[in-house]
């Protein structure tokens, strides 16, 4: 279902100014009414003072047989019927009427004879007064609500800015860029008040800096236990050639293999993680290089070439990439394992239970493995850190009717033009 509004509607420098706008009218409503009522129950006052001060002395003029003034008279012709009623009860009264057309202030009272005598004062004046009230109040509303919204939406933008920068500074933190900061002016300067987006940003730059100084920590202590480690492993090996000939023999050359496995894969990974791996491209026929990595793994693996491409690339990490996927495939997956060639798409699937849900969501973790599987889990992170010095994109699937797939696309030209590979120093 297609959302009704636009995505800009939702955000928060419109729904500041959709706010700011709703309250400037509501308060030049609000101010507006209660000068309107204000105004006007004067004017009304000052008329019907007016209008009744006349009526006491066309009264007194009545009873003394005098004629009365223009404007005076009894049971004259436009009196409102509510008026006539009043005096008839006794009593005297006001009320705003028009009279040929024009709007009249009336005051009535009883007379003899259970007739009425009013008095019509000129409320024409009175009327503009108010009617052009209104109209000031109305337009003079318009530019200061127009003015509200225009220094509101300027205090709301500087604040949404530096929020879009702290959003980016995070997506750029959750990519890998562990050197990037919001660097807020505000965190700069102590004597400036410190509001939510500072407190956000001084956050924010915080976590990455302890997160990179964790990660910096890691890398280094695992490229300290890997070069340790190589040394006596070294003696090892060599101790274990001079063993005699026998079963025995074999597992502990076995294990001692694993051993060095392990060690050139951590060494492999400290390396990738400092970033400072140089490619060294040449020409590649992927249908060849596909056939070679398959014969050097010694597994039975179907190669299938649907198009061959020609690639800019480095080989060794390539072969490496291949090599993982391939090893993986035949470690933890069903027969047959297949590696199909499509142009610049290289796709590894086997026929096993599948990529397990963590992985095909998140991507491979180190030393992570499901269901008690053999292994120590570098091999897919190795096939990915090489994936990206190569600039291509390593993805991980499960086929619809079982079984892993992983698919390298390489990217048309190589990555870098100087041969070192993006964000590389």
């Amino acid at each position: 279902m297609r959302p009704l509004l636009p995505q800009w509607a939702g955000t928060l420098a419109v729904k500041a100014a959709v706010f700011i706008t709703v309250m400037c009218c509501a308060l030049a409503a609000l101010l507006g009414v209660l000068v309107h009522v204000q105004v006007t129950d004067q004017t009304v006052g000052q008329a019907r003072d007016l209008a009744l001060s006349r009526l006491t002395d066309a009264t007194a003029a009545y009873e003394a047989g005098d004629a009365l003034r223009p404007g005076a008279g009894v049971d004259p012709a436009g009196l409102p019927t509510a008026l006539r009623e009043l005096a008839a009860h006794g009593e005297r009264g006001t009320m705003v009427a028009v009279h040929r057309g024009r709007p009249v202030m009336w005051a009535a009272g009883p007379a003899d004879g259970g007739r009425t005598l009013a008095v019509a004062v000129d409320y024409k004046q009175q009327a503009r007064t108010i009617e052009g009230l209104d109209n000031a109040i109305l337009w003079s509303s318009v530019p200061a609500i127009g003015a509200t919204l225009l220094v509101g939406a300027f205090a709301v933008s500087r604040v949404t800015r530096r929020l879009h920068t702290t959003a980016r500074v995070a997506r750029r933190i959750s990519a890998g860029d562990l050197d990037a900061r919001v660097n807020d002016a505000r965190t700069k300067d102590p004597t400036r008040p410190q509001d939510e987006v500072a407190a956000v940003a001084v956050a924010l730059d915080s976590m990455a800096s302890s997160l990179q100084g964790k990660l910096q920590s890691e890398q280094r202590f695992t490229a300290d236990v890997a070069h340790e480690l190589r040394t006596p492993l070294t003696g090892l090996h060599a101790a274990a050639e001079l063993l005699p000939p026998g079963r025995p023999t074999e597992l502990v050359r076995d294990r001692v293999a694993a051993l060095r496995t392990l060690t050139e894969d951590l060494l492999e990974i400290s390396r990738l993680d400092i970033g400072r791996e140089r490619l060294e491209l040449d020409a590649e026929e992927l249908g060849a290089l596909a056939g070679r990595v398959v014969r050097a793994s010694g597994a039975r693996t179907e190669v299938r070439v649907v198009r061959d491409a020609r690639v800019e690339t480095d080989r060794r990490r390539l072969e490496r990439v291949l090599g993982n996927l391939v090893a993986n495939a035949h470690r933890h997956g069903r027969a047959p394992v297949e590696l199909s060639v499509d142009g610049p798409v290289v796709t590894v699937r086997d026929h096993g239970e599948g990529y397990p849900g963590y992985l095909v969501a998140h991507g491979p973790q180190r030393f992570r493995t499901e269901g008690g599987a053999r292994g120590h889990g570098l091999g897919l992170t190795i096939a990915v850190g090489q994936a990206e010095v190569l600039g291509a994109r390593l993805t991980f699937a499960n086929a619809p009717d079982g079984g892993a797939v992983a698919t390298l696309t390489l990217p048309q030209s190589p990555p870098g033009g100087d041969g070192v590979p993006d964000g590389a120093a």
